[in-house]
């Protein structure tokens, strides 16, 4: 407990749901009280905004708290049809999107389009933004102004930062004061893989299980809502959960966190190349294997052009006025068009009998 009371000696009171209570006022995000800004409310209470005021009442109701990851517009959409408490628009984007083997190599200006996609995607869930590597470890000025940008620029709700040193918390602390949500992120923080040897689980031993316990003590006296648990055993987790007054969202944390987060790529089974099956953490269950789905549907598209069923009469929608096909013919032929006014003469038979197969050999001759 060193470290608590080393940040914040000036700090006497216990941590309470007051606190939780005072970032909801500060928060940009919306309260479901606020009708003077947020415009009118959806008839259906299933689609209201999610605001930390109704993850504060899931969390004291012991209500489990759902959250995936999206990138873009369509993963937005479905995560916000199938009513997903929270989305995290995450910096794992630079692997399951990008193709890199790491987090690290993702920008904070292309976070922004995948922030920005996200929003425009998904309206009831809570949006959260990962602070990219490298864009807030300097200073506590570059945190806040880069946390600023992901709300600004991004219309995120809220920001999630990786790690629990001394001057994480403190920049934790700046960003809440500076009126931004935070949610904390501690166990296996993927950008710090250089310094942890690879994405390794954490809290395995009791030196390392009581510096989870503390860091994420820390980091709820910086005044972050939530905190995420990533890859650590559960009785660590369990500990976590009931040492803090702020919900713990767990990803390969076992079943007792106030609630669970996944990639989407990984639950909806979108990539199933070997090499994706070979990095796709064990912690993660397949509700899907969309991937399988896709392949199949890109497979059966390149036949059907090959033999040349698609497009067919029913996906050639647009049709040139009867009246004017004679006049189009001849004003090709006086063009010195013969061939294309051939062409589509023969296009038109093809058409008008739904004989669309041989279009493409027509049309090469």
């Amino acid at each position: 407990m060193a470290l608590l009371k080393s940040l914040f000696r000036t700090t006497t009171t216990k941590p309470s749901l007051p606190l939780f209570r005072h970032i909801v006022c500060i928060s940009n995000v919306p309260g479901i009280e606020n009708k003077v800004y947020s415009g009118p409310m959806s008839p259906d209470p299933a689609r209201k905004k999610v605001t930390l005021t109704q993850l504060s009442q899931m969390y004291r109701k012991s209500k489990p708290i759902t959250m995936t990851t999206a990138y873009d517009y369509p993963s937005a959409m479905h995560v916000d049809e199938a009513g997903i408490d929270i989305i995290l628009a995450g910096d794992s984007a630079s692997m399951v999107v990008h193709g890199h083997n790491t987090t690290l190599p993702l920008t904070v200006e292309e976070m922004l389009v995948h922030c920005r996609s996200v929003a425009r995607g998904a309206k009831r869930p809570l949006l959260v933004g990962d602070l990219p590597f490298g864009t807030y470890e300097s200073s506590s000025n570059q945190a806040v102004d880069t946390s600023a940008r992901i709300l600004k620029e991004g219309a995120m709700d809220a920001i999630k930062l990786e790690g629990g040193s001394p001057s994480r918390v403190i920049a934790a602390k700046a960003i809440v004061e500076a009126g931004i949500a935070v949610m904390g992120h501690v166990g296996l923080t993927p950008q710090s893989i250089s310094v942890l040897g690879g994405f390794r689980p954490q809290g395995k031993n009791v030196a390392c299980a009581i510096k989870v316990v503390e860091t994420a003590m820390a980091l709820q006296e910086a005044g972050c809502f939530s905190v995420v648990l990533e890859c650590v055993p559960p009785p660590v987790a369990a500990a976590v959960t009931a040492a803090l007054q702020i919900p713990t969202i767990g990803i390969g944390a076992g079943p007792f966190c106030s609630g669970q987060v996944l990639v989407y790529h990984d639950l909806i089974g979108m990539s199933q190349h070997l090499h994706h099956a070979k990095v796709t953490p064990k912690f993660c269950k397949e509700y899907a294997r969309v991937g399988n789905v896709i392949n199949n549907a890109l497979v059966e598209y390149k036949k059907d052009v090959i033999n040349g069923s698609f497009p067919d009469a029913d996906h050639s929608p647009y049709k040139i006025n009867q009246t004017d096909v004679g006049i189009f013919l001849n004003e090709l032929r006086m063009l010195g068009l013969d061939h294309a006014a051939s062409a589509a003469c023969e296009a038109v038979k093809n058409m008008d009998t739904s004989n669309v197969p041989g279009k493409l050999q027509v049309l090469a001759n």
